[in-house]
């Protein structure tokens, strides 16, 4: 069970990476709007990926320490609390996004 945890923190993690690495090509400015637009199109739908994924990774945790008699509830419980964090900053980071978008639709 515990390898099983750390991989779900190391899928978490590698996530948290590629929106940061996401993030970074997106601060790069581009002449065309429409390329803007696109690019910003598919770093949101990435988001979504990213979070989907990273929501059912922490169901599925939850789910098997709730089925788990592991002496060490405390310390998985510490990790799931750090997994909400990011994910609550993935989703953050997603609602700017596509109010980004939204702003670029409404001022083409």
């Amino acid at each position: 069970m515990r390898l099983g945890i750390i991989v779900l923190i190391a899928v978490i993690a590698v996530g948290g990476l590629v929106i940061l690495g996401l993030a970074a090509s997106q601060k790069h400015v581009v002449p065309e709007i429409s390329s803007q637009y696109e690019k910003l199109e598919m770093y949101k739908n990435e988001l979504e990926k990213i979070n989907q994924s990273n929501r059912q990774a922490l169901k599925d945790l939850e789910e098997r320490i709730k089925n788990s008699d592991d002496v060490h509830l405390e310390q998985i419980n510490k990790e799931i609390a750090v997994i909400r964090k990011i994910l609550d900053q993935n989703a953050a980071e997603l609602d700017e996004v596509i109010k980004k978008l939204s702003q670029m639709e409404s001022y083409p």
